[in-house]
């Protein structure tokens, strides 16, 4: 159901993606190809405000600090998952695995690479300082637009 309080945490979450997207390309190796690196996260942001903030709005701003923490912390799995997923899909059509449960190990172990790489108070500030300013705004929404 299309909502105000939705509808901005999506979008509140969807430019904190892209944000944190720009603050991790520097600690990637300058050769890579981020190609739709920073538009994806941007994705999960919003899906990730849609669902998650989106749901729990209308309960006060006490809870909607929270809700964002949550929001921050989905966001930061999925697009782990996500971006080491299609790393490994493209190491595997570069066929660097013998087998599929070698190339979901290697899969693991490139979502904590990136994991560790993306530990950095920039990042997850940004990330955790977005989505409870995204979740408080839904809130805000959620009392003033009906």
């Amino acid at each position: 159901m299309l909502t105000a309080p939705r509808l901005v945490a999506a979008i509140v979450l969807a430019v904190v993606g892209y944000l944190a997207s720009d603050l991790i390309k520097p600690l990637l190796p300058e050769d890579k190809d981020f190609g739709y690196f920073s538009f994806v996260n941007a994705a999960l942001g919003a899906a990730t405000g849609w669902i998650v903030i989106g749901k729990r709005v209308g309960r006060g701003i006490s809870p909607a600090i929270g809700h964002g923490f949550t929001a921050a912390a989905a966001l930061i799995f999925w697009g782990l998952f996500v971006q080491s997923g299609n790393e490994m899909l493209r190491l595997a059509l570069r066929r660097r695995f013998d087998g599929p449960l070698e190339a979901l190990t290697d899969m693991l172990r490139i979502g904590l690479e990136f994991a560790v790489t993306m530990s950095t108070v920039p990042v997850l500030g940004t990330l955790f300082l977005g989505g409870v300013v995204a979740a408080i705004l839904a809130e805000f929404a959620s009392r003033h637009w009906r």
